[in-house]
């Protein structure tokens, strides 16, 4: 995750120095827009492949833009993240041999900085590249195949958990995109959003085998341990406590603006 840490300072060091211009080229513009693309996630089941078992994704967002280098936009988003230890090459994981899947439903507040001066409907500032970085509330709901049935596994407490973690939560959205105009009102971009969250239950594994005596359910135990060794690993790690869950959300917008009639201003360059 250190290249997302790396946008991140990009990010803070170049708002710097945009917020110093912010007094040039101000209007406003306000856009409604569809985002289509993918979504996966890095955390136990998947510690470092990115794009790995991508899945659809969706979402809607308005967007409003103050300024020729700035824009807020808020929005939804949903789409499936899912890991599979099945899938990796890696013999501890292959042995553990757990899997998930999550619906990841979220509600986001971003900031957008361009890198060039950039407007839909003005053919001279039609393109540029920018950071964004806000904040989200998002719900999951993980579970596991048994078959060909997907069970819930919150309930099932499967790391002997006195209370369930809570599914509601909350992350910080950042990332890296190109926009441009492709007519007076239409504009499209493209993006690549990681999010990062407090959880390390995105995928229901974070901490060691439970006993399965505290086990709530027959369930439970079937999903909890489901090595070849099942039953013997009782406190040995399950997932890493030390990381929190990551998913992304990535692909292209379509963004539409809308004519409100407003007064001229003849103070600013349009």
């Amino acid at each position: 995750m250190k290249f997302c840490l790396y946008i991140l300072l990009a990010f803070l060091i170049t708002t710097s120095s945009l917020f110093s211009q912010a007094k040039k080229r101000n209007f406003r513009q306000h856009e409604v827009g569809i985002f289509v693309g993918g979504a996966y996630y890095i955390g136990d089941l998947n510690p470092r492949r990115q794009f790995a078992l991508t899945q659809p994704a969706a979402g809607v967002f308005y967007r409003f833009t103050p300024n020729y280098r700035y824009a807020f936009r808020g929005g939804i988003n949903w789409g499936n993240v899912m890991g599979d230890d099945s899938q990796s090459d890696d013999a501890d994981q292959l042995q553990r041999n757990l899997n998930f899947k999550a619906l990841i439903i979220e509600f986001n507040a971003i900031a957008e900085f361009n890198f060039l001066e950039y407007r839909i409907s003005n053919d001279k500032y039609k393109f540029t590249s920018f950071l964004f970085l806000g904040i989200d509330v998002f719900n999951f709901t993980p579970r596991g195949q048994v078959g060909n049935t997907w069970i819930d596994l919150q309930p099932l407490r499967t790391e002997g958990q006195t209370k369930g973690y809570k599914l509601t939560q909350v992350s910080i959205p950042f990332g890296i995109g190109a926009k441009m105009n492709v007519s007076k009102q239409v504009g499209i971009g493209l993006e690549w959003g990681p999010r990062k969250t407090f959880t390390d239950y995105l995928d229901d594994v974070s901490g060691t085998y439970a006993d399965p005596k505290v086990l709530n359910s027959t369930g439970s135990i079937k999903m909890a341990d489901r090595s070849k060794n099942a039953g013997s690993n009782v406190n040995e790690q399950r997932g890493n406590p030390r990381t929190k869950d990551w998913y992304f959300f990535f692909g292209i917008t379509l963004n539409i603006k809308l004519n409100f009639k407003a007064p001229p201003c003849y103070a600013y360059d349009h």
